[in-house]
This record gives structure tokens, sequence and C-alpha cells, in this order.
């Protein structure tokens, strides 16, 4: 009875945050990051280069932007015609910009960002959780198949690819929980261990990162009582970030 009571709390919070990554929407840009029909029609006039990045800048003035491209440039995305907010990159496969995009995950068939980054870390951790307690729970009768001690039936073949399968989904999702981890310490996303965020004055990997504690309530939110549960309880509006540099002009 305990065990199916632990094994059915497992399997719902498993099954819950799985549906909650999968069908989260991506959040996208707020309409203040497009770009207006004058601004759009002056850029498409002007040829490339510092002339258009003129007409960027006039477009990007008042909004909360501090990360630049690798010239130093206004991040545009020429797709959705929007200035991009810091750490939204445009994904390849939705075609679209998504707020804080970490990855597009295949096993989820959609895009891990700002919106669902908080479900799918509980999915690795639930889905975890479940594997290692079928494996565990099904070790004594794995040994018991090597030992002979089962009656010969199908079932022996079954109690071994369960664990088997279970151990090795133990494997493969313990290492994956463990990175992303780590990335929710540093407050970084896939993508920003690969390319630094660049920002007005210089890269700063760890540009984002606020401190452990700090960095995790960016995730999980200030409320306690909700991190273990697959609802949306992340700090911030996802287009504006908090960051761990001083700016070194007094006027800005």
């Amino acid at each position: 009875v305990v065990c199916l009571v632990a094994y059915h709390i497992f399997f719902m919070l498993f099954v819950w945050s799985y549906w909650k990554t999968i069908f989260t929407l991506p959040m996208n840009p707020s309409k203040e990051f497009h770009l207006s029909c004058s601004d759009k029609e002056s850029l498409e006039k002007e040829p490339r280069g510092e002339s258009q990045q003129e007409v960027l800048r006039r477009a990007a003035k008042d909004l909360p932007i501090y990360t630049r491209t690798m010239s130093g440039a206004i991040r545009y995305c020429d797709r959705c015609h929007l200035v991009k907010p810091d750490r939204c990159h445009h994904c390849s496969v939705c075609d679209k910009c998504i707020l804080k995009m970490d990855h597009h995950c295949p096993w989820v068939n959609n895009c891990v960002g700002f919106s669902n980054y908080k479900f799918f870390l509980l999915f690795l951790a639930y889905s975890l959780l479940y594997c290692l307690f079928i494996a565990a729970t099904d070790l004594q009768y794995f040994i018991k198949f090597w030992t002979n001690g089962l009656p010969d039936t199908q079932a022996k073949f079954h109690i071994m690819f369960l664990f088997f399968a279970a151990a090795m989904f133990s494997v493969s999702l313990s290492s994956l929980f463990g990175y992303h981890c780590w990335l929710v310490s540093k407050n970084k996303s896939t993508l920003e261990v690969f390319r630094a965020p660049i920002f007005r004055h210089r890269t700063d990997k760890n540009g984002f990162s606020l401190g452990f504690s700090k960095n995790l309530r960016q995730v999980f939110g200030d409320e306690k009582k909700y991190w273990l549960l697959p609802v949306f309880s992340s700090l911030g509006d996802g287009c504006s970030f908090p960051t761990c540099l001083v700016n070194q002009d007094p006027e800005q």
C-alpha cells in the first residue's frame, strides 16, 4: 500500500509537469518591442549599416535593453520585425521570438523558455524520481531473476526489462537534470552557455547571475509553497531582467 501511494504521487507529479511543459505556450515579446509602421518603412528605406542602426537605436531608446550583438548593434529580428528583448532568441522551428529561450526540446515538441522553464525542470526532477523509485522497488525481484528465485513465467522478462529501462533512463535524466540545476544556480540558459551575453560595455558570461539564492528565485519565485508544484511562479515579465553589472556612467 505504501509503495502504491508513493508510486502514484510520483506518477501524477510527473504527468502534471510533463503536460504543463508541452502545452504551455512560449511567451513572445510584448507589443512595445515591435517596430511601428513608420519605423518599419524607415528601416526598409535605409541601406544596411549605420543608418539602419540609427533607426533601431531611436526605436529602442526607451526599452529596457542592455544586450547587444557581437558587433555592438541593437539585436533586431528581421522575421518578427521587432527589437529583441534581453535573453530573447528566434526559434527556427517555431518561427517565433521566444522570451528567455533555453532550447527547442523535441521530447516535448515545444520551446523551453521563460513561460515553461520551471515546468521543464520539475518534469526532469519528477521523471528522475519516478524512474529511481521503479528501479529501487524492482531491484529485489531483479536479483531473484538472476538467482532463479522467481517462478518460471513471462513476468520474469517483464521484471528484467522494467529494471533496465528504469535504470538507463535514470542515468540519462540525472545528467540532464544536474546540468539544468547548474544553469539555474548560475542564472544561465543553454544558449548563453554557448554564447555569453554581450552587454553595452563588455561580454559577461555571468552578467545575469545575482547569487545562488536570487538565481533560484528567478525561476521558482518567492513563494516556497509553489516551488515543487508545476504552477507558474517565476519572477518578472520575461522581457527585462536584473543584472549584476554596475554601469560606470553616472548619467545612465
